[in-house]
């Protein structure tokens, strides 16, 4: 079994994912979220393709029906995700629906594609003879990339050639059309960059390889064309080698990244993943939402100026969030370094975990801090999230990242000469792989994030000695962990985040990690200014939002203040209706009041309302991944902070 990124034998990486040859999720939310995925989100989605005429779409270009192309132009890019879903659940358990899913689809797809290779539904159906003139906007190497992703998926979870066929003959002919330089330009939405290095991965073609440099190289030299919204727009105003900071659509330049890397991790270029991660290191101080979330303007689904972060109109859309977490893992492969692992974890447990509702069946798009009262009135729109979109790009992001998590928790490397498994990930899961000339097998039992006790023992050890590494989050300041020799020890991460234990491991051998998961308030910096005056709340890696459902009657949530002494009491539900096992936290805080003055909703600082304050009150925070799952009420992330 092997996951969505796989550098070759001779990349330029520090770490290598693990080749399991069993894992298994036995708990804890990641496991809750894959058992959803399955019964819920995946059968959904496929009856979404049928009715939102994406398959009908690839059977017209097959010649087996009639009518017209439905839907955007990207509407072959939804099955190629709904494929990668269903190819990593196979890797969890058979499934006869999803394997004849697979079948079926795989058997479309090779009727539909043209004899030279070409296959894009919208261009065989709605614009016949058009392929390659509108590549600013037509998405084609877009959807050529999740194909190529699919087909991937489906070759390593079920030995599956037919997709990857048809992929490596897509991929032939972009070869022949674009590799030479002489081409039409370049795609508008970079992803193709990414799908092909695994591509190239899966079957050592190095013209996969090729193109994919290629493409990555002529970002920024004006090849996509004018465009409304600019060339940053398109990531195509500097070489990648000379941007210092993402900019324009956050999907787009968070996909070109993890393309950038994997470039640069297979050619040995020190200087491109320098660039890359340069530009992450700027996305961190300066454009990242507290849950992880990026794209700070819905206008243009863009990022912002430095500290632009509004709680409210921030977009966060759901795919950014999963494309994030796929540019951090290939950041980690490649240095080591756990502060990759830290905003994995941060957008997985809150922007990106937010998106989908708790039942299964319903997805954001944009993931605000904020929602007032009214938001339904303002936006002529009473739903909040929706079972599928007219542009549905985000509910199969959230189904493929699911279906592929465990994937994300481990990963070995030589660290300082010593064979090493790296943990970075902490969820309830057995795994068996491969190790320093011998097998390992770990099984770790957690109720993480709810509780901060991991307990990992050894089921199979290689003989010698060799490394446990444990992530530290930073955010754990009193971390502790019992070893087989000594209970209690204090926890210091080393410099590159982690604690290391180096011994001769034998079977049963088990430590414990005790993170601290103490509730916490957080402030902005000062200048993010739309929530200068405020604070969240944190516990562990979870975010914390205040919904109106929790408040007391007659307070609403948005004159609510929190006091900088505040102390949190821990409320443990084992099955918080609507939501499942959640942690909800209490503390004492100020309902905020006043009037308006001259009609107007300002006053002033010695007025008559001046003083139209602190009334006491009991405030409920939940986690905010789990909010908008018990009505359609007011939220707020970031609340008013009195206490000096």
């Amino acid at each position: 079994m092997s996951g969505p990124a796989v550098p070759t034998r001779t990349a330029r990486t520090e770490h290598r994912p693990l080749h399991l040859e069993h894992t298994e999720l036995t708990g804890g939310l990641w496991r809750r979220w894959q058992d959803v995925n399955r019964t819920v989100s995946l059968p959904l989605a496929q009856r979404w393709l049928e009715k939102a005429g994406n398959l009908a779409n690839l059977r017209i270009a097959a010649g087996e029906a009639d009518g017209r192309y439905r839907g955007p132009v990207y509407m072959d890019s939804d099955v190629y995700k709904v494929l990668e879903s269903a190819a990593w659940e196979l890797q969890h358990r058979g499934d006869p629906g999803l394997t004849d899913f697979v079948d079926r689809t795989a058997g479309l797809l090779e009727r539909a594609q043209q004899e030279d290779g070409y296959l894009n539904s919208h261009y065989q159906v709605a614009s016949p003879g058009g392929r390659y003139t509108k590549l600013v906007d037509s998405h084609e190497l877009y959807c050529a990339g999740h194909l190529f992703q699919a087909a991937v998926a489906a070759h390593r979870s079920t030995s599956d050639t037919r997709l990857l066929a048809v992929a490596c003959r897509l991929a032939d002919h972009l070869a022949d059309v674009f590799l030479d330089g002489a081409g039409p330009g370049l795609d508008g939405h970079p992803e193709v960059e990414t799908a092909l290095v695994e591509l190239y991965r899966a079957t050592g073609e190095e013209r996969h390889l090729a193109l994919a440099s290629a493409f990555v190289e002529r970002r920024g030299r004006g090849l996509v064309g004018p465009h409304k919204h600019g060339a940053r727009h398109r990531q195509d105003h500097l070489p990648v080698r000379e941007a210092p900071a993402l900019t324009g659509h956050a999907v787009r330049a968070l996909y070109l990244e993890a393309g950038i890397v994997d470039v640069a991790v297979e050619t040995g270029d020190a200087s491109l993943l320098a660039a890359s991660a340069h530009r992450w290191q700027d996305m961190v101080a300066f454009r990242t939402s507290l849950t992880g979330g990026l794209g700070s303007r819905q206008v243009g689904e863009v990022f912002g100026e430095r500290y632009e972060l509004p709680p409210d109109l921030s977009y966060n859309e759901t795919c950014a969030s999963a494309a994030s977490i796929q540019w951090s893992w290939r950041l980690l492969l490649a240095t080591g370094q756990a502060r990759y692992a830290d905003l994995i974890e941060r957008t997985l447990y809150n922007a990106f975990a937010a998106a989908r509702s708790a039942d299964g069946r319903t997805y954001y798009k944009g993931n605000p801090l904020q929602r007032r009262p009214d938001h339904a009135e303002a936006v002529g729109d009473p739903r909040c999230r929706d079972e599928w979109f007219f542009s549905a790009c985000c509910p199969p992001v959230v189904t493929r990242l699911v279906g592929s998590l465990e994937h994300y928790a481990a990963t070995t490397s030589e660290h300082a000469g010593v064979p090493t498994l790296h943990l970075h990930q902490y969820t309830s899961i057995t795994l068996a792989c491969p190790f320093a000339d011998g097998r390992l097998g770990l099984r770790v039992e957690t109720d993480y994030p709810w509780q901060g006790r991991v307990e990992i023992t050894v089921t199979e050890a290689p003989a010698g000695p060799w490394a446990l590494a444990l992530r530290v989050p930073p955010w754990s300041t009193r971390t502790r962990m019992d070893t087989p020799e000594e209970k209690g020890l204090a926890v210091t991460a080393d410099e590159q985040g982690y604690a290391v234990l180096h011994r001769s491991w034998r079977p049963g051998d088990t430590v414990v990690l005790h993170l601290d998961l103490t509730p916490r308030l957080t402030l902005p910096h000062p200048r993010i200014d739309a929530v200068r005056g405020c604070a969240a709340v944190e516990r562990g890696p979870l975010v914390y939002c205040f919904e109106q459902t929790d408040q007391q009657d007659g307070v609403p949530v948005d004159e609510l203040a929190l006091f900088r002494d505040a102390v949190f009491e821990e409320v443990t539900h084992s099955d918080l209706d609507g939501v499942g096992p959640t942690v909800a936290l209490r503390t004492r805080a100020a309902a905020v009041t006043g009037g308006h003055e001259a009609g107007l909703p300002y006053r002033t600082a010695d007025g008559p309302h001046a003083a139209d304050t602190d009334a006491p009150v009991t405030a409920t925070a939940v986690p905010y991944f789990q909010w908008d799952n018990r009505g359609d009420g007011a939220m707020r992330v970031w609340m008013p902070l009195l206490g000096g």
